[in-house]
């Protein structure tokens, strides 16, 4: 009986282990919102599920064309580039870029540069910034299959894997959908 109780217990803990362990490689979808007029409004943007993270982007439209200011309380002058390093998360652009970025057929550039970003900067989770759908941008759109089969397997293994961020809501019609159960 006894060792049909430990036999339990040791199964339980490598099923507790497991769940760690698969949540610990998964990244997340980060959107940017707000550049557009017609891509819905913020809340139906987060409704739909599929981004953790929603970036509000061009700000300066904000606030009756008030240029916003970062305001970090007297901790570090950001003109200096007193707070170089301290950013949790970067969303970093693979696209328009051709040094950076996917060319049809080969994902090198971007895994290389993937790579120096990944040891040069300080941060907790570096995001691969790709354009939401071919018309989001002039060069380096992914097709869903290639970004799933060959794109991540390659990348997504760094400690600093924090998913990926796409350009922009307006353009995003499936793209998110098709990439969340791999990113």
């Amino acid at each position: 009986m006894a060792l049909k109780s430990s036999n339990s217990v040791a199964l339980l803990f490598f099923s507790a282990f497991m769940i760690l362990v698969t949540d610990i490689d998964a990244g997340d979808i980060a959107i940017y919102w707000g550049q557009n007029g017609y891509e819905g409004t913020l809340a139906e943007t987060c409704a739909i599920g599929n981004y953790q993270y929603v970036n509000l982007a061009f700000l300066y439209r904000f606030g009756n064309g008030q240029t916003p200011v970062i305001n970090l309380a007297g901790h570090c002058n950001p003109t200096n580039n007193g707070c170089a390093g301290l950013f949790d998360y970067v969303w970093v652009q693979f696209y328009n870029n051709p040094p950076c970025q996917y060319t049809s057929g080969s994902i090198t550039n971007l895994v290389n540069s993937w790579k120096q970003w990944t040891t040069e900067i300080t941060a907790t989770k570096i995001f691969l910034g790709l354009p939401a759908s071919p018309q989001a941008a002039g060069s380096g759109f992914i097709p869903a299959s290639v970004l799933t089969s060959q794109v991540l397997p390659a990348i997504n293994g760094s400690a600093k894997y924090g998913g990926v961020m796409l350009w922009s809501k307006y353009y995003d019609n499936g793209y998110s959908s098709s990439i969340k159960d791999s990113v």
